[in-house]
């Protein structure tokens, strides 16, 4: 990957609402550090390929100064797990899913992200279906996740 010695894939089910969340507020925080780190994000199911993020997802997120302009759904690819050094599902069921399709080699790479929170917390709820508040509680674990996953990344580097 040119854009960064080290690469990271964050992964939901519609690639609409947390990965794409997660991808644009670690891409901040990734411009703002001297970090070369490519992001991106996919879904496990290919149900909205090219799709903008959701509309509640980019409304909470630009509230909080993230920015989903780039951003378009895309499921997966078998390429992926040898393409990026880690791979960060939103939820215990596509962590599974990311397992049982992963190569054996590349199973390593296959984490829950709010292994990067510091907290008990393990998932990440899918907000597609309730109200603001959902959003605005997968913004706040998310960035408690991707501050803890760059202050790991910023150590492997010192």
């Amino acid at each position: 990957m040119s854009q960064g010695d080290f690469s990271v894939l964050f992964v939901c089910l519609g690639n609409l609402c947390r990965s794409p969340t997660a991808h644009a507020i670690f891409q901040q925080r990734i411009d703002r550090s001297k970090l070369k780190v490519h992001v991106d994000s996919a879904g496990t199911s290919g149900f909205h390929v090219s799709s903008l993020p959701d509309k509640r997802t980019c409304e909470a997120g630009e509230s909080r100064g993230y920015s989903f302009a780039r951003q378009r759904s895309r499921p997966v690819a078998d390429e992926d797990f040898a393409r990026f050094d880690l791979i960060l599902a939103m939820d215990k069921s596509n962590h599974a899913e990311l397992i049982e399709r992963c190569p054996e080699e590349h199973r390593h790479k296959v984490h829950l992200f709010l292994e990067y929170a510091g907290h008990e917390e393990k998932e990440v709820p899918d907000p597609y279906y309730g109200g603001r508040r959902g959003f605005d509680l997968v913004l706040d674990l998310v960035e408690q996740g991707c501050d803890g996953l760059l202050q790991k990344l910023r150590s492997r580097k010192d």
